[in-house]
């Protein structure tokens, strides 16, 4: 074995190791990191040569956890490993889309990589490492690949910017950011903020570059150690370059000309895809080219089609639909939308909608979070769909894509923090359904804002509203570039950058960031926030003139959740005997109810439809473990009588004495004349002994006084 280490040193004294050489050599390149009991175990294969026809970079990005690394069985009847979770979706997400842009536009040959986690100990973040180990593996193999790169969690906890907090200290904090680099650029960056400014994301950027640098620096010592020579020969392309000039030749203006036209998205298509059938028709004849050719003619075209485009903006600095640079589509929103959610809106902008709604459930309804490493639950759930008719394409719905699990988790991170933190202040669950019925760019976007509106619909008491916008990026040469507010998505696919930005007024709650190009200088990262901040604020505006503040009151066929407390020793009483209690209760009064423990005391929750039902549950509960109340009148039971009065059982458990003399107005000569054990009667507590705890009811007080009596 030719085993190569090499090590990381973090400004907090840990220390990352990167190792080679060991594990998995019959992969094209593999590695082992390492932070404390925190290991993955990442691998790259190359296919040897591209498959035919082929004009694309076919990577595959996995990340796995296995339960095993962290010491645990995988649930259901298989006790095996299954499909993705989200969380594994995200990360592979995180990795690819710093590793793709890199490598070389001719390399077509399929890559997978594969970057595990064997061994886990919910400290430290494994995700952190992942883009950092997917790099290594690619460092020690042949593939061409333009990086290193890295990637590195940074979060602001107690006013300090800290790289790669464990995940105890990353519940503290205010900025938690996943920034991905090369050592020159910026590549990536995913993120949600306690409403930042854009000069405090900046310097949180700013800093885990110079973490990222450090990294590369190993990387690239570790692949000089290990004396691996990039593959320098290999033929992807088929490349007819006389056939290249001749496309650009004929048809650059034509594809101008449809550029400045200013057509919707649909009618604009169809207009270039006329060009390029006109020059296949008049080239080719009715033969029409071979496969080959044909494949050639649309990559040329879309490379001009390209051109086209980005030197309209960059010297006439106007777009594709004849909007200015930094102006915002059409916008119009309308709330309760529908009438049985529980909430609902619609958010329209340009040719992008979303229709959002939010229901309104109980624990019960709480997401059950059983990853390798992390266990818990979720009460704030947020689901984005993108079906195929909202781009007008005629395909089948196929489950969730990654990318519909990825737009759904920016809009989440955009909303959760202003929602309510305890259950005392909201004790519902809460999911919304963002569905797009047409999409035209910043689709993610559009969500953020439709769910505002919709959970203040909903009456859900939001902190404050969050709206958010796409902004992109043209480059050119000498320096010259252009920043688009609320990009199209042409504009998306023929640009530079892709940056998503969400916030309040007050500052800035999520973002997303993919770059296609190098050397985006932080000045027009600069620039590109505070635009995105006027139109963010816009957007806002347009929104508060629907509904400027969450409704006063929940809709007359939400849930109602009223919430108790009673005694921890109580709790076994309320549930009886294989819950034969609580059961009878829900049954009796139409309600659902959970019970939890929380700091010695008990939880309980009681959800209907209705108050008045919610209060005969109440009542009920009340009965059986309510703390007895001075000046409460109770329903109770007589259990015996004595000489000097009877007691009586108010509540399951807690006797009560009734003195003969408050039994009625006028004088009792033998309580056994006015009451009988099992009688039920209504009395009310007047006393609590302060040593001894005895009560003292009066059933005279609720009966009317004799006339004339003092």
């Amino acid at each position: 074995m030719n085993i190569v280490e090499r090590k990381i040193n973090l400004p907090d004294g840990r220390t990352i190791s990167i190792e080679t050489g060991k594990l998995a050599k019959q992969a094209s390149g593999s590695v082992e990191v390492r932070m404390g009991n925190t290991v993955l175990l990442a691998t790259v294969v190359a296919a040897k040569d591209a498959k035919p026809d082929v004009d694309f970079m076919p990577l595959t990005v996995e990340y796995k956890e296995s339960f095993a690394s962290g010491g645990r069985f995988p649930g259901g009847f298989t006790k095996r490993e299954g499909r993705p979770g989200d969380n594994e979706i995200l990360v592979s997400r995180l990795i690819d889309r710093v590793l793709r842009p890199l490598f070389p536009d001719d390399y077509h040959a399929e890559v997978f990589v594969t970057v595990q986690l064997v061994s886990g100990d919910s400290i430290d973040m494994p995700d952190a490492l992942a883009g950092l180990a997917a790099s290594s593996a690619l460092a020690v193999s042949n593939i061409p690949f333009n990086g290193p790169i890295s990637e590195v969690r940074v979060a602001k906890i107690d006013g300090i910017l800290v790289i790669n907090p464990t995940h105890e200290d990353k519940q503290r904090a205010t900025i938690e950011m996943m920034v991905g680099a090369t050592y020159e650029n910026i590549m990536m960056v995913e993120g949600e903020m306690s409403e930042v400014s854009e000069a405090e994301m900046l310097e949180a950027i700013l800093f885990a570059h110079e973490a990222i640098k450090n990294q590369c620096e190993v990387q690239i010592d570790l692949r000089n150690a290990v004396g691996v020579e990039t593959l320098s020969e290999y033929c992807h392309e088929v490349n007819d370059f006389e056939l290249k000039a001749e496309i650009q030749t004929a048809l650059y203006d034509k594809i101008y000309e449809v550029a400045k036209s200013f057509a919707p998205k649909h009618e604009r298509s169809a207009n270039f895809d006329a060009v390029k059938k006109a020059f296949i028709a008049e080239k080719y004849g009715e033969e029409g080219p071979d496969a080959i050719q044909k494949s050639l003619v649309s990559r040329y075209y879309h490379d001009v089609e390209k051109i086209a485009m980005r030197n309209m903006v960059l010297n006439e600095r106007i777009r594709l639909d004849g909007r200015a640079l930094d102006e915002i589509r059409p916008i119009w929103c309308e709330v309760d939308y529908l009438p049985m959610p529980h909430g609902s809106a619609v958010f329209t902008r340009g040719e992008t909608q979303s229709l959002t709604t939010v229901t309104l459930g109980t624990k019960l309804d709480e997401k059950i979070i059983d990853d390798a490493l992390w266990q818990g639950k979720e009460r704030f759930l947020l689901h984005y769909n993108f079906p195929p008719f909202s781009t007008g394409e005629a395909r089948p719905v196929r489950g969730v894509s990654r990318r519909e699990i990825g737009h759904g988790n920016l809009a989440h991170r955009a909303l959760k923090k202003m929602l309510p933190a305890t259950k005392a202040e909201f004790p519902y669950t809460v999911r919304v359904v963002s569905d797009i019925l047409e999409s035209n760019g910043s689709s993610s976007m559009a969500t953020v804002c439709a769910g505002t509106l919709a959970l203040m619909d909903a009456g859900v008491p939001l902190a404050k509203p969050v709206s958010g916008i796409a902004m992109g990026l043209i480059s050119g040469e000498n320096g010259k570039f252009a920043i688009l507010s609320d990009i199209l998505g042409d504009e998306d696919h023929l640009g530079d950058m892709d940056f998503k930005v969400t916030g309040t007024a007050d500052g800035i709650t999520a973002c997303q960031m993919d770059i296609k190009v190098d050397g985006l200088s932080y000045e027009i990262l600069e620039q590109a926030l505070e635009q995105a901040k006027q139109g963010r604020l816009h957007i806002l505006g347009i929104m508060l003139k629907t509904l400027d503040k969450p409704r006063g009151d929940y809709k007359p066929h939400a849930p109602r959740v009223v919430q108790m407390t009673i005694p921890r020793e109580l709790i076994g009483a309320v549930i009886g005997p294989g819950g034969k209690i609580i059961q009878e209760i829900q049954s009796q009064s139409g309600t659902t109810i959970v019970i939890e423990e929380n700091d010695k005391m008990g939880i309980v929750s009681i959800t209907g439809t209705n108050l008045e039902s919610i209060e005969k549950a109440k009542a009920q509960v009340d009965r059986i473990a309510g703390v007895p109340e001075i000046g409460k009148i109770y329903k109770g039971k007589v259990k015996s009588i004595v000489q000097f009065g009877a007691f009586i059982e108010i509540m399951p458990g807690k006797d009560a004495l009734l003195h003969i003399s408050e039994i009625d107005h006028k004088r009792i000569k033998e309580v056994k004349d006015v009451l009988s054990e099992g009688q039920e009667i209504e009395v009310k507590l007047i006393e609590v002994d302060a040593k001894t705890g005895k009560l003292k009811l009066s059933r005279k007080v609720l009966l009317p006084k004799p006339e004339g009596q003092a």
